[in-house]
Order: structure tokens, then sequence, then C-alpha cells
């Protein structure tokens, strides 16, 4: 199992556990209120039934007192411990209770006339642990047209039974466990499915990274190979850079960007006429002005290129200085990008110490006295600080390394920097 794979899993497994912490108690509150309001329905209706069985549903009659009386007694010996049947006006006709009823009246919160217009319930907790369901009925003729007057009031109270507390909580707790069980199933389905999902899209944007980085070499391949005779160099100063910009703390699409732009630092050069680019000797200053324009002909290559576009710093302020006397912008210090002082550095380094058509190598000292010479003028002081220590093993390691040598370097940092 990779990195990703455990952090997904991690992830996945935390949310399915809070889901399930959340509604496992919802579900386990929601079955038994539903329980307990299935409970006082079956109540309310047969305490209804036997209300009208003993007419004792209009209580204005002389005969009212009688009939509650009589419903209450039966009442109180079926689904309620405690039978109340009240007047319209909310005086007390008939009250009936079992044993157990009669234990728990003490204990019941008083309350004054009856005058509600809806039906309710609450549910009570003694302290001895006893459970009690108090409902109260308004009577009307009809128990569904809620527009006919209230001819009286019942309120029963019923002490649920040990076996009925039981299977309530019960089911309650096994509709809890059932939502707990499905959220962790839900979890360990989702898992392989997002990773799967993950693995694919990360399959594709390789291959997209790919291809990006393919058409990179290509085209920095392809102006080197008009500039000089090998596409080393830009390999070299990519690699140089890179390491520098490690030191200094770059990472993620900064370390990109700078990557990129080392390499297709002069991709511009491919609108040179090869008169100029190719020309052997020094070059007069109509020429140089022309070879300049390369700056600016790579920038409006790279710009708008899409993922290329970061290149930009690197492409467009490569032959800046320190000291404001660089070109095209004529930038100075902190102005410059940070990745075009730290590929300035590389990239002088590198032309010194590098053999080219036109001349020989110098020697690490040689170089080097050039780049301390030119410090604080043409280089960043900063950046200069960082590379001098690393200095002599760039040497060593690239002293006799060809182009694939060269290759095999950066693309050890590329895959390290591009996550491939």
């Amino acid at each position: 199992m990779n990195n990703f794979q455990k952090r997904t899993a991690i992830r996945i497994a935390t949310v399915s556990l809070m889901l399930a912490s959340i509604a496992s108690p919802v579900a386990w509150f929601v079955t038994r209120e539903s329980a307990e309001e299935s409970v006082v329905a079956l109540a309310i209706e047969e305490s209804g039934r036997l209300l009208h069985h003993y007419d004792a549903i209009n209580l204005t009659g002389p005969q009212a007192t009688e009939h509650a009386q009589l419903a209450a007694k039966t009442i109180s010996g079926g689904l309620f411990d405690i039978a109340e049947i009240y007047s319209p006006t909310g005086d007390k006709l008939a009250e009936s209770l079992t044993k157990e009823g009669a234990a728990v009246e003490s204990a019941l919160p008083p309350h004054g006339k009856p005058a509600y217009a809806l039906p309710s319930y609450e549910s009570l907790k003694l302290a001895d642990g006893l459970w009690m369901l108090r409902v109260f009925v308004p009577l009307r003729e009809s128990a569904t047209d809620m527009s006919l007057p209230i001819t009286g009031y019942f309120e029963g109270v019923r002490v649920v039974p040990e076996w009925q507390k039981s299977q309530i909580l019960s089911n309650a707790m096994t509709v809890a466990l059932m939502v707990c069980l499905a959220s962790l199933l839900c979890g360990a389905v989702l898992y392989p499915v997002v990773v799967r999902l993950s693995a694919d899209n990360e399959r594709k944007a390789r291959e997209v990274l790919d291809s990006h980085i393919s058409m990179m070499e290509a085209l920095g391949r392809a102006i080197a190979k008009r500039d000089s005779d090998t596409g080393a160099h830009n390999y070299r100063v990519a690699w140089i850079a890179a390491g520098i910009a490690e030191k200094m703390g770059f990472s993620g699409n900064a370390m990109q960007a700078l990557i990129a732009g080392s390499f297709l630092h002069d991709v511009g050069k491919i609108g040179i006429p090869d008169a100029i680019l190719l020309k052997p000797g020094k070059l007069d200053d109509a020429e140089m002005t022309i070879m300049r324009t390369h700056v600016n002909q790579g920038k409006d290559i790279v710009t708008g290129a899409g993922w290329l576009d970061g290149a930009n710093d690197v492409v467009a302020s490569h032959h800046e200085k320190w000291n404001g006397s660089g070109y095209p912008q004529q930038l100075a210090g902190d102005a410059i990008p940070l990745s075009a002082r730290i590929f300035a550095v590389a990239d002088v380094f590198d032309a010194l110490c590098s053999k080219r058509p036109y001349k020989e190598p110098m020697s690490f000292e040689a170089s080097m006295a050039i780049l301390d010479k030119d410090t604080g003028s043409h280089f960043d002081p900063s950046v200069m600080a960082v590379f001098k220590p690393m200095a002599r093993g760039i040497f060593d390691r690239l002293a006799h390394a060809d182009e694939n040598a060269a290759r095999e370097l950066l693309e050890d940092r590329v895959r390290r920097h591009f996550e491939l």
C-alpha cells in the first residue's frame, strides 16, 4: 500500500467512523421515538374505542359522570395504568388507577385544568428507572374532524413494562447498529473505487506530464542543435539550477517552472537567422541587436503555452544582470525573478567550464575567479553564497559527463520534482 492509498484509507475510515458515530445515535433516538409514538397511537386508538363504547365522548349530559367512570375503569385495566376523564370545562369526572398507576401518581408533574386542542404526549423517566408515557387527548364526536367542538378530555398514563421497554430499546439498538454497519460498509466499498479512480487519474496525469516533458526536451534539443553540436548544455544548466534552487527552498510549481525555463532558456534563438546564430566570428553591433531579440522571441513562444507559462521568468530574464546592465529590460536586484538569478549563475558557470566549438573548457579555478569577480555586478550575491560550496562537486560531476549522462542527471530531478 503506497502513501496515497494509506491516506485515502485513513480519510475514508475517519469519515465512515464520524458518520457512524453521528448517524447511529440519531437512528437510535428516532427509532425509540417512533416506538413511543406507536405505543401512544395504539393507546389513543384503543381508549377512543372504549370511550365511544361507553358513550363517554360527549360529556355534557346528565349521565356523563357515570359513563366516564365506567370508561375510565375499563381503560385503566387495559393499555393505561391511570385513566382520567374531564368535562369540556376541564372538571374531572372520573379517575381510575391500577396498582402500578397508584404507585406512580404522586410522581407525576401537576397541571391545571385541561384546555388543549390537539392530542399530545410526554415521556417521563422516574428516578427508580420507571418509564411512563402520558397522553393528553381532547375528545370530539369525530377523531378526524378538528373543527368540531371539544366535548371533553381524556388523560392516560401508561407505565411501560420491562418487557416492552427492553423491546423498544433493543429495536432501537438494532437499528443503530445496522446504520453503523452500513456506514462502515459504505466506506469499505468506496475505498477501492476511489483508489481505482485516483490511480486512473494519476496515470493519465503522468502520461500528459510525460508528453509535456518530452515536448520540452524536443524543443530544447532542436534549438541546441542549431546553436551548438549537442543539447548537453540544456541538461547541465537545468540540473545545476535545480540543485541551487533545492538549497534555496524551491519545490512544487516553482521548481518545475525553473527546470522548464532553464531547459528552454534559449528557445527564442529558433527565430534568429543562421547567418547570425552560426557566425564563427564576433557579431557586430547590428547583428548583436538581432541576436538579443531571442529573449523576447522566447518569451512569446512560452507565453500562453499552458504548462510552459511558468518558464517565462527564466526565458524572459536570463540575460538581466544584478546591477541593471543586462537586457532586454535592464532589471536590477530583486526586480529580476529569483529563478532567473539562479539560472544566470548556472548558465555562466557551465559556459565557462564546457568545451564549445569556439573555445576550450576553462579550469574550475579560472571559472570561479570570473564568477567571484562578477558577483554583485552580474550575479546575485545571495545566490553565489549558496552556489560556491556546491561548485566543486558540480564541476567534478559534469567534468566527463556526455549528453546521455547529463540527461540522466536531469531526469532524476525531473522525476523527483514533477512526481513521476
